[in-house]
């Protein structure tokens, strides 16, 4: 019987020590990357995905599953530190850091990238079909405002991105811990409330390529999706500034498979995977390798790879707390009420 019970438990360790529990946004990452990297080292992947950094940390708060890699926003990271969610990093274990633009590594909210490693970045900013609307009436938050868009703006669902874009129109900052701002920028938001037509999440992409809306507020790489369906479709940053955002690979502290992790960190970091990873997303990639492997219509695109003008301008979202994020999702949740 004690043997049996051992040869389980050596069965039950080899098992787990060959499955990879990966956390990811939906739709962020080429499928075919998956296959190859179990084809390559042997591994199977079980693969989860969540639509919001908040849905994924309160998960593996709960510790039901154990992922071995997650990939959460910059503000998130820092907040998941603060709790001791996350494993730090055994750099002697990673290959092909040297990859990574110096300008994506060492940032505010993980010094040394002790805890993360970059996996794309991009801004957030205004998509408009030109069948529907002129350049020259959408190049600033503002313009959202303008009364011929009545009806005819899609917005992400995010309290930090819409309460930020008003934020920006007020000349604040998008991490403003000053109530009377914030409430100045909801107030500004109830006046946009007759040009939106929804608030969406991933299906924003499938709206406006079928030009279903004029306008839409999203992320770079939902834009270049769009855009690839359409070629009405154009991406604006704002030139008064804008959200900077950066996701990373971690992992967890519930870890089970850290060896499969690090091959995965590892495998993420070639080269020929990140260029891979960024024809299929649209995202930009931090790999600077993959960047100059990739085709000069997409690299040399300021749309989706700014100048360092452009990046000057922009902000990266900080983590707030949870009195203020509370805030802001209770302001925002107050303009959603309020449009309806």
């Amino acid at each position: 019987m004690l043997t049996l019970a051992v040869l389980h438990l050596n069965r039950t360790s080899n098992a787990s020590s060959n499955v990879l529990n990966i956390y990811n946004w939906g739709d962020y990452i080429d499928p075919e990357l998956i296959k190859q990297f179990e084809k390559e080292y042997g591994y199977k992947v079980n693969y989860e995905t969540f639509d919001s950094n908040e849905a994924m940390e309160a998960k593996i708060k709960q510790g039901g599953t154990a992922y071995d890699i997650a990939i959460p926003s910059e503000y998130m990271i820092q907040k998941m530190k603060k709790e001791n969610l996350l494993l730090p990093l055994d750099h002697s274990k990673i290959k092909g850091l040297e990859n990574i633009d110096s300008r994506f590594l060492d940032l505010d909210f993980d010094r040394n990238n002790q805890y993360s490693i970059p996996y794309f970045w991009g801004t957030l900013g205004i998509v408009y079909n030109d069948k529907f609307i002129s350049s020259d009436k959408i190049k600033h938050w503002n313009d959202l405002w303008r009364p011929e868009l009545k009806n005819n703006i899609m917005l992400i669902d995010g309290a930090r991105e819409v309460m930020g874009l008003s934020l920006t129109t007020l000349g604040y900052s998008l991490n403003s811990k000053n109530v009377d701002q914030l409430n100045q920028a909801v107030n500004k938001l109830s006046s946009l409330t007759p040009n939106v037509k929804a608030i969406v999440a991933d299906e924003i992409k499938m709206y406006m390529a079928n030009e279903e809306s004029a306008v839409a507020v999203t992320f770079s790489g939902e834009a270049a999706d769009m855009m690839a369906e359409n070629s009405h479709l154009h991406y604006v940053i704002p030139p008064e500034g804008s959200n900077l955002w950066f996701d990373n690979i971690v992992m967890p502290k519930t870890a089970k498979n850290q060896k499969g992790a690090y091959d995965f960190i590892n495998f993420m970091l070639k080269p020929e995977s990140a260029k891979q990873n960024a024809e299929y997303i649209g995202y930009s990639t931090p790999n600077k390798k993959a960047l100059a492997m990739l085709p000069k219509s997409l690299s040399e695109d300021k749309q989706f790879y700014p100048d360092d003008e452009t990046i000057s301008h922009l902000e990266v979202y900080q983590d707030l707390g949870s009195k203020y994020l509370g805030i802001y999702n209770d302001l925002y949740l107050e303009f959603k009420m309020y449009r309806k």
